[in-house]
């Protein structure tokens, strides 16, 4: 499974925003919201127009806990359907099971929940689901297998989570460890700080 293995904090402090979710990160900005290095706090340097357009692609990449080959895939594929590429491309990346089984609070980040859908612990419809590129359509039910509802580290998660999905699109039931995927979100209701005119420019050239 690839997935982004280096040092986190650092690309947090890149962008200036906690990316990946876990308190650690907001802890970390709140010391030191500069880039990492020696230079860091005092970097002035003015960026390219092609820095300024890697800079967006990368944070929605590394927001997703995607690899490259993954990301431009992706892109590819919105680029192909109708409609606007921007749009199509959050709209793929959030119907991800393992972003759908974070948005739902069934995991405290990205990476987390990656990891319980990989080792088997939900299932879509009825059916167990260990991929986490597998794309949830509208109706899907997500619940936590039976043998998977007293693992430690998903109660906790589920603990620290809202009662109630915070997004349109989705309904949770904690009591029952279910969630249901009720529709596509409108990509502006998807809440993502990043700017896809610069990246629909940026695979464009």
């Amino acid at each position: 499974m690839a997935r982004y293995t280096g040092p986190k904090a650092k690309v947090c402090r890149r962008f200036g925003e906690n990316i990946f979710g876990t308190n650690k990160y907001d802890r970390i900005l709140a010391k030191r919201k500069y880039p990492s290095g020696q230079h860091g706090r005092m970097m002035r340097r003015k960026m390219s127009d092609y820095g300024i357009h890697l800079r967006e692609k990368q944070k929605l990449r590394l927001t997703y806990c995607l690899m490259e080959k993954q990301f431009k895939n992706y892109f590819t594929k919105a680029a192909k359907a109708s409609g606007v590429t921007g749009d199509n491309l959050m709209q793929l990346l959030e119907r991800r099971l393992d972003n759908v089984v974070y948005r739902l609070g069934f995991a405290s980040t990205r990476m987390q929940s990656r990891q319980f859908v990989t080792h088997g612990h939900f299932m879509v419809n009825g059916k167990k689901v260990d991929i986490p590129s597998f794309l949830v359509k509208a109706g899907d039910i997500i619940e936590v297998r039976p043998k998977s509802r007293g693992m430690k580290m998903l109660v906790e998660a589920m603990e620290r989570s809202e009662t109630t999905s915070p997004y349109s699109w989705l309904t949770v039931d904690k009591e029952n460890m279910r969630g249901s995927f009720d529709q596509i979100p409108v990509a502006s209701e998807i809440p993502v700080s990043v700017d896809l005119r610069l990246i629909v420019e940026f695979y464009s050239k």
